[in-house]
């Protein structure tokens, strides 16, 4: 049970984490990771699955919500979501391989979504870069920590 409850800590840490909300998930993953009591794939597994389902949120923030965008209360920074979207339109929806990144991640996620990116080119581009952050991660803490 005490297992189980830690995996869905991670799942929520990581789903928090791809939202627009301020946090981190590998702090979570590397502490279990660091412990030897959990499996490194099912980590990666629940942190990825986790991850890809909050920037799915973010999609739907901005297919769904972007009317919004200039209301006071809108989840994601004007100057954000313009840097996002001139990214987007840049780079095309290859810059949802830079969904990872801290601070720009989250933003291009929403502009996705506001610029109609179709739903399972989004979810395949976002898997391969959350899904690619945790495993090189859980590699790497794994490698130093033996």
């Amino acid at each position: 049970m005490i297992d189980l409850a830690a995996y869905f800590g991670l799942f929520v840490a990581a789903l928090a984490a791809a939202t627009i909300l301020p946090m981190q998930s590998e702090a979570v993953l590397v502490g279990m990771l660091l412990t030897g009591s959990y499996s490194t794939f099912m980590l990666v597994a629940v942190a990825s699955f986790g991850n890809v389902l909050g920037s799915l949120v973010n999609w739907g923030l901005g297919r769904w919500i972007e009317r919004f965008r200039h209301r006071r209360w809108f989840p994601v920074r004007e100057s954000a979501m313009e840097r996002a979207q001139g990214w987007y339109r840049r780079y095309g929806r290859w810059s949802l391989l830079a969904s990872w990144l801290p601070i720009v991640g989250d933003p291009i996620t929403v502009a996705a979504g506001a610029l109609r990116e179709p739903l399972p080119t989004f979810l395949l581009l976002v898997a391969i870069a959350k899904i690619g952050r945790y495993a090189v991660l859980a590699f790497a803490t794994t490698s130093l920590a033996s």
